[in-house]
């Protein structure tokens, strides 16, 4: 198993920016798809940006040209860049790893075999 640590999270004004780290531990991490969730309460969680072990980027529509997904597969690392956030913008992110490689993109909660324990954004307006 993948265990994923997120940071950087917290409270940012509307049109600023954050930049979310994971931290990955387990063997052969390079290798697997990562990705990058939100959930809000009441919502299902919802994916935000995913990147394959070749460097290949997935966006939600709502996010494209404001947030950049990228690894340093060397350090074990996924980053989420924010930036221009918005009010919307804010939820518990998570860090995912899919493991089983199943779908050249996944996209779903349940293509991904193991989670972060989220980090809270919040933008104020």
């Amino acid at each position: 198993q993948v265990q994923l640590v997120e940071s950087g999270g917290g409270l940012v004004q509307a049109g600023g920016s954050l930049r979310l780290s994971c931290a990955a531990s387990g063997p052969t991490v390079s290798r697997y798809y990562l990705g990058w969730f939100r959930q809000t309460p009441g919502k299902q969680r919802e994916l935000v940006a995913g990147i394959s072990s070749r460097g290949n980027t997935n966006y939600a529509d709502s996010v494209k040209g404001r947030f950049t997904i990228s690894r340093d597969n060397a350090k074990s690392t996924v980053y989420l860049e924010m930036n221009n956030l918005k009010p919307e913008d804010t939820a518990v992110y998570y860090c995912a790893a899919d493991i089983t490689r199943q779908r050249a993109i996944p996209t779903m909660t349940r293509d991904y075999q193991s989670w972060g324990q989220g980090t809270q954004v919040t933008v104020s307006s």
